[in-house]
């Protein structure tokens, strides 16, 4: 079993909360179940959850409702905890280089502030 946890940042703001709050009632009861799914199976299909290659470490929950896609981002720390660092609506095929190097930066943040 896993267990997620929003990344908060140094001012307690939580962009992963931000972000849901930003979505309809549908799609955020859609991404909340993936979420859900996330932490309770032990094998995770890879429409849902996968590594991000030529990343450090990064992985995607992935939610699709209709023609939109949703994506959060993250890390694993510890072994069975989920850190969610960010979250954004897909537009195109490929996941934005930019949303990429924000969970890679929050991700160091995150470890530089648990050391302490």
């Amino acid at each position: 079993m896993r267990e997620i946890i929003f990344y908060r940042t140094s001012s307690g703001k939580c962009p992963v909360e931000e972000f849901l709050d930003s979505l309809s009632a549908k799609q955020a009861q859609k991404v909340t179940w993936v979420i859900a799914l996330v932490e309770s199976l032990d094998i995770v299909p890879k429409q849902y959850f996968k590594k991000l290659e030529s990343t450090d470490g990064i992985w995607e929950i992935r939610a699709d409702i209709g023609k939109d896609a949703f994506r959060l981002l993250g890390f694993i720390h510890k072994g069975n905890l989920v850190i969610l660092t960010n979250g954004f609506a897909k537009k195109s095929q490929k996941t934005p280089a930019m949303e990429i190097q924000l969970a890679e930066q929050r991700k160091k943040e995150y470890l530089a502030r648990s050391i302490v």
